[in-house]
């Protein structure tokens, strides 16, 4: 098979890199300095052995690939902001033989949140979600890093909405070669409800910077809190702090990189490096979507989503707001909340 990387950055990168490491065939997607320095200079993975480049093919959008080929897997790894313009653009895109990418082939969903594949499955047949959980970090153009040790991380896989397949083994047997754990699970919505309660943390660290605290983590318990009591009014099962810490062992630890560390989530570097957006609507505001809709107040993610779009939006700098300051308008956010 041969993995076609859409959206090359923290995530992607670091995926497409390892799987390049271990002999698989990968071509990278990317745009603007980042597929530039990606052309020019190969990608360059910082890990805990060392920095590895990766001399792959990198493209700006599929009409420099023509024909897709039949064993093509096409992994979606933008934000999901921009997940709607990616689909659009590969979704339609020929294949060897007849049909369209939409029709014959896998696109694997390896992003946070669970709007991406709902998205997906507008325009795709075969629809795979992934429980991402890699610490990585776009470090500048053409280089990402993971000091994830001994495994670069753990990405859970099945089909979408529910099942498995031999599609998700072959794809999970091929990540297993390459420094990941990848369970195949029928039910890996379960594991991505419940790393969507733990990145509702992410808009938070984004803003005020590092949840160190008692103060923050104090905020930080109630925001999780609030969306645990909309998914169980919504009825959705999610994998709970036992089971999770039982997958997770002490498989993935942080190990210091020279030149590379891992400065913040994926919400943090978006203000860190002054991209214009954030991916809180589909975090925070999942719980504020669900609440609407199963009639819980969800004031404290509200407030997240909210001030996180207004940092994106005006450029503000990361972490740059006190948490006694967030802490102040959660307050004042309880108290006029009305009730749904």
């Amino acid at each position: 098979m041969r993995y076609i990387i859409i959206g090359a950055g923290a995530v992607g990168g670091v995926i497409g890199g390892r799987l390049a490491g271990s002999g698989h065939e990968v071509v990278l997607v990317a745009r603007g300095a980042h597929f530039e320095a990606l052309r020019d200079r190969g990608l360059r993975l910082r890990v805990p052995e060392g920095e590895l480049t990766h001399r792959l093919p990198v493209v700006d959008g599929p009409s420099a690939l023509g024909e897709l080929r039949p064993d093509d897997v096409l992994v979606l790894a933008v934000k999901t902001q921009d997940s709607v313009a990616a689909l659009q653009t590969w979704g339609p895109v020929p294949v060897a033989g007849g049909g369209t990418a939409a029709e014959r082939l896998p696109l694997v969903c390896a992003q946070n949140g669970v709007e991406s594949q709902r998205l997906a499955l507008r325009l795709f047949r075969r629809v795979y979600g992934v429980c991402v959980w890699l610490p990585s970090t776009y470090v500048e153009p053409g280089v990402v890093s993971a000091a994830g040790s001994p495994l670069t991380g753990i990405l859970h896989l099945g089909r979408h909405p529910h099942g498995t397949d031999e599609t998700a083994r072959l794809i999970a047997a091929d990540l297993e070669k390459s420094h990941f754990e990848a369970p195949v699970v029928p039910d890996v919505a379960r594991w991505q409800y419940a790393k969507l309660l733990g990145n509702l943390g992410n808009a938070l660290e984004a803003v005020t910077g590092p949840v160190d605290s008692e103060e923050a983590a104090a905020l930080l318990r109630r925001v999780r809190a609030e969306g645990a009591a909309v998914l169980d009014a919504a009825g959705i099962a999610y994998v709970d702090a036992e089971e999770q810490g039982a997958a997770r062992g002490d498989k993935v630890t942080l190990v210091p990189l020279d030149g590379a560390s891992h400065r913040g989530g994926s919400s943090w570097q978006s203000l860190a490096r002054g991209t214009g957006t954030i991916e809180a609507d589909y975090l925070n505001g999942e719980i504020t979507l669900l609440g609407r809709l199963h009639g819980v107040p969800t004031p404290l993610n509200d407030l997240l989503q909210r001030l996180a779009n207004t940092f994106a939006r005006e450029r503000r700098p990361a972490g740059s707001m006190p948490v006694a300051q967030v802490v102040r308008l959660a307050e004042e956010t309880d108290a006029a909340a009305p009730t749904v």
